[in-house]
């Protein structure tokens, strides 16, 4: 089992930046794609970004350019860090983990996940 414990969420003005984390405890292994998808109410839940332990990313084309993944494999932490923000970024945002390798946003498929932390934009 894999635990996921995300932290970073909160309430931001349009324009600001929040910086989301994700700790990873238990069997995890050092070949690894983790991700971060987001729920908004009444919608379907979106994968946002994805990074391989070798350091490759991917990210959806709504986030683009104003996102950025990133992990600390000594940590087994990862990042997202969200810029720009925009009302319609509200959500609440959920950490994933396998233990395979994934290089794409449409093959990621994940095993575990956290538990989700809310990001609110207001206008």
């Amino acid at each position: 089992q894999v635990q996921l414990v995300e932290s970073g969420g909160g309430l931001v003005q349009a324009g600001g930046s929040l910086r989301l984390s994700c700790a990873a405890s238990g069997n995890t292994i050092s070949i690894n794609t983790m991700g971060w998808y987001r729920q908004a109410p009444g919608k379907q839940r979106e994968l946002v970004a994805t990074i391989a332990s070798g350091g490759s990313t991917n990210y959806a084309q709504t986030v683009r350019d104003r996102f950025t993944i990133s992990g600390d494999n000594a940590k087994n932490t990862v990042y997202l860090q969200l810029n720009s923000l925009k009302p319609e970024d509200t959500a609440v945002y959920y950490c994933t983990y396998t233990g395979r390798l994934y290089y794409s946003l449409a093959a990621y498929y994940p095993d575990y996940w956290g538990q989700g932390t809310q990001v609110t934009v207001s206008e």
